[in-house]
């Protein structure tokens, strides 16, 4: 028994020693750290970094990041997030161990961030408690619900006849300046009410230009429900090329969360360029235009990442706005037509209606939804049913009437009712109306009751519609809001107070 206490003894003895010995010893921590071979326009090549992953955040002297992008044999192409004047060969570069990822959350509404999180609005820190990865898949096919809820633009051009639905991917798409970001910004303002939950991310803009987009939202109350993402057209092209990405994440997280999210992205065709400058300096091949070859893919696994979730997953939805602008109206350029391919229809802004004042310069022949039409609220389709077509041949007929044909009467009287068409589709900037709203005017104008109102007092006959059938017929509005069809009694009664309004 003595023996056995002795053997005890020594083994405590002995374990006591050991843990002395490992704690009075330096523990080693092995990094492994590279150095920067060549620095360029946004992105640096790095020798020595054997076992970084793809995406994988680097760290640069004076707390400058990158991302790992070209994994070659003996070298690594980082793509810089920031500004890299200061950045020399020779210099020191880091592994972190973990992929570029943003801050998520609610204290992410109302604020300006740049894509990697950091707050450019003067507010402090981001109150988030997680953070997602920047690039995440796609939801799985099984897991998605049909799109078939409506997404109310408040423009009576796009409800009526390129509806939009939760969960759609829509493409903006026309010349400079032909109010291709007006559009997205009707949009956003409309939903104040509409519990949809807004992600604007300017790529590649200027500056001054996305001030006046922020100053907008927020005189308008919009902010509260808004997040924006810029990455300006001074920024560094890495910022540029993840912005889209970023708030996506940001996006996700709402709709994970069983909320209805609606993306803007402002525009694509500056992402591409960014990621071209990018591909180049980093030696990757160039194909068409100088495009690298998985440009496709570029955006494809961008805007497949919107849908509409089953109920069991939260029934969230992320509907995309992506925006791209056109070249000489070629709508059948290269990365047009690769975002077309992917999207679920496009809203092409004019540049000959914009200069004729028709705005905003939907041109309905050249616009489609192949989605929204299953969403439409069934108060358009009994409205405006047949005016997509009509509209159509209208301007047909008025461009065959400009050789000084003589026409006869129905054709006359088809192109003035056309006429007025288009000027009850005309809509001022930040003016979205309600449903009820758009209803009542395209009833009257569908059924002929504004053909003898001059085409010069259609805008303000139609505001007086507005009014009063807004405040009269406050019930017919609740069942047209809730989704319910128009029925005969409620029909009657809308024209009649019709009438009222354009006689007074």
């Amino acid at each position: 028994m003595a023996e056995g206490m002795l053997s005890n003894l020594l083994a405590e003895t002995f374990a006591a020693f050991a843990q002395a010995q490992a704690q009075a010893q330096p523990r080693l921590h092995v990094r492994e750290v590279g150095h920067v071979s060549y620095v360029g326009h946004g992105i640096a090549r790095v020798h020595g970094l054997y076992q970084v992953q793809a995406e994988e955040l680097i760290r640069f002297p004076g707390g400058l990041m990158g991302m790992a992008f070209n994994l070659d044999e003996d070298e690594v192409g980082v793509i810089l997030l920031g500004d890299s004047q200061h950045l020399r060969a020779g210099d020191e570069a880091r592994r972190l161990h973990r992929v570029l990822d943003v801050p998520v959350g609610e204290g992410m509404l109302g604020r300006v961030l740049d894509p990697t999180g950091r707050p450019l609005d003067g507010r402090g820190p981001i109150p988030s408690v997680e953070r997602w990865p920047v690039e995440r898949p796609v939801t799985p096919i099984m897991n998605r619900a049909p799109v078939t809820v409506p997404l109310q633009t408040g423009l009576k051009a796009i409800d009526a006849l390129i509806p939009v639905g939760r969960g759609q991917r829509e493409l903006i798409l026309g010349d400079r300046q032909t109010g291709k970001t007006a559009v997205a910004l009707d949009t956003i303002l409309n939903q104040a009410d509409k519990n949809v939950l807004c992600v604007y991310c300017a790529i590649g803009q200027r500056s001054s230009a996305v001030a006046g987009v922020i100053a907008d939202l927020r005189a308008r109350g919009a902010m509260e429900y808004t997040t924006v993402i810029v990455a300006a057209g001074e920024d560094p092209p890495g910022l540029e090329f993840i912005a889209p990405y970023a708030a996506t994440t940001i996006a996700e997280y709402f709709m994970e969360q069983g909320r209805d999210v609606l993306i803007v992205y402002d525009d694509l065709t500056r992402h591409a360029w960014a990621y071209r400058e990018l591909s180049l300096l980093l030696r990757r091949p160039p194909g068409r235009e100088a495009f690298p070859g998985d440009i496709f893919y570029l955006h494809s696994r961008l805007l497949e990442r919107s849908t509409r979730l089953r109920p069991e997953l939260g029934g969230g939805s992320l509907t995309a706005l992506p925006i791209v602008e056109t070249e000489a109206q070629n709508v059948s350029a290269y990365i047009p037509t690769n975002i077309i391919s992917i999207t679920d229809g496009q809203i092409y802004l004019s540049p000959d209606l914009y200069q004729k004042g028709v705005l905003p310069a939907i041109d309905v022949g050249r616009s489609v939804s192949r989605v929204g039409g299953k969403t439409q609220l069934p108060a358009y389709r009994a409205v405006a049913g047949n005016l997509r077509l009509s509209y159509a041949q209208f301007e047909e007929l008025e461009n065959f009437a400009r050789f000084g044909t003589r026409l006869d009467e129905a054709t006359q009287q088809a192109i003035e009712r056309g006429r007025r068409v288009r000027e009850v589709l005309k809509q001022p900037q930040y003016e979205p109306l309600a449903v009820a709203e758009q209803i009542a005017v395209l009833l009257a104008v569908t059924e002929g009751l504004l053909d003898a109102v001059p085409v010069a007092e259609i805008a303000l006959v139609s505001k007086r519609i507005c009014e009063v059938v807004v405040k009269k017929e406050t019930a017919v509005c609740r069942r047209i809001e809730r989704g319910e069809k128009l029925n005969d009694t409620d029909r009657a009664a809308l024209l009649n107070r019709i009438k009222s309004a354009i006689d007074n």
